[in-house]
């Protein structure tokens, strides 16, 4: 991204308190984008919330709906938590002036590595024996829309090609490192048709499966092992390792996928829910609407 474009999206930050981690996303940072009127989405990271908030209610009041009134920080704090997933919401917060990660004092990018990796090998666990570089990345991408509630009536139906095609360059750089780990592992065989993107083929066998399994993160995993069981194992280093039980790798997909459905559809009701009671009614069909308006175009 650009020098200029981060200074003008750092200019935002200005207005709030001091924040630990901020990061943009959203459609309105693809280069291919030509809708000036989206909206460009903020994810802020902070040690405590609560406090967070109190100090943002001082100066920018106009950023929260009902709650200010009758609970203040706590209250807001307290719906983010126990009736979301530790996320307060706010779609329309004014301002006049791949993720870019605009602050980080939180090593948020150390993790989000771990994250990189557990995305592809869910995406190859998905994957047939031979696919593209855009199959993969496509895959990569559908797996947060998996079981998300919004794909039904208020995402464009198209969001992932579209995601993919306007970053496929994003794609390639993000995930580099960990596709040459996996072919330097002999997992992944690489050839080149043309300059654009490679073609694919992936060790299918149950070792390899195993391999990918261990990559997932540890909440998937053990969701899967109520399902599929486990077993206990040594490494090369003498740690002791839960192993998954399974058949074959179409038995481990399949587990998988019904995980991560049933956790992103989870996640986003409760998140719906949370949001609207963070917003308010009126500003939260206003919201609606216009993500129902916008997924109604794909539809035609």
């Amino acid at each position: 991204m650009e020098i200029d474009k981060v200074a003008e999206l750092k200019s935002f930050l200005k207005v709030l308190p001091p924040v630990e981690f901020s990061c943009v996303y959203g459609s309105s940072l693809h280069p291919n984008n030509n809708d000036k009127s989206s909206m460009v989405d903020y994810i802020i990271g902070v040690s405590d919330p609560e406090q967070w908030h109190s100090e943002n209610m001082e100066s920018n009041e106009d950023h929260y709906a009902w709650m200010v009134s009758l609970g203040g920080a706590k209250l807001i704090t307290q719906t983010a938590d126990v009736i979301g997933v530790g996320v307060h919401f706010n779609p329309f917060v004014t301002w006049n002036d791949k993720v870019h990660i605009l602050v980080d004092n939180l090593d948020i990018g150390d993790v989000n590595s771990v994250n990189l990796r557990a995305a592809v090998s869910a995406a190859l666990l998905l994957l047939p024996s031979k696919f593209t570089e855009e199959d993969l990345y496509s895959k990569i991408c559908s797996l947060s829309y998996m079981g998300d509630l919004r794909m039904l009536f208020a995402e464009d139906k198209n969001k992932v090609k579209r995601i993919v095609e306007g970053q496929f360059g994003l794609f390639q750089s993000m995930y580099k490192p960990f596709l040459q780990e996996y072919e330097a592992k002999e997992l992944l065989t690489f050839s080149s048709p043309n300059a654009h993107q490679a073609n694919i083929s992936q060790d299918c066998s149950l070792s390899m499966t195993h391999s990918l399994l261990h990559s997932l993160p540890p909440l998937v995993r053990r969701k899967m092992g109520i399902k599929l069981g486990e077993k206990k194992v040594l490494n090369n280093s003498g740690q002791v390792l839960h192993d998954l039980v399974i058949g074959s790798r179409e038995e481990a997909a399949r587990c998988m996928q019904k995980v991560l459905r049933r956790t992103v559809m989870v996640s986003s009701a409760r998140q719906a829910v949370s949001g609207f009671l963070a917003t308010g009614g009126i500003n939260a069909t206003r919201y609606l609407a216009s993500k129902v308006r916008k997924a109604s175009k794909s539809w035609k």
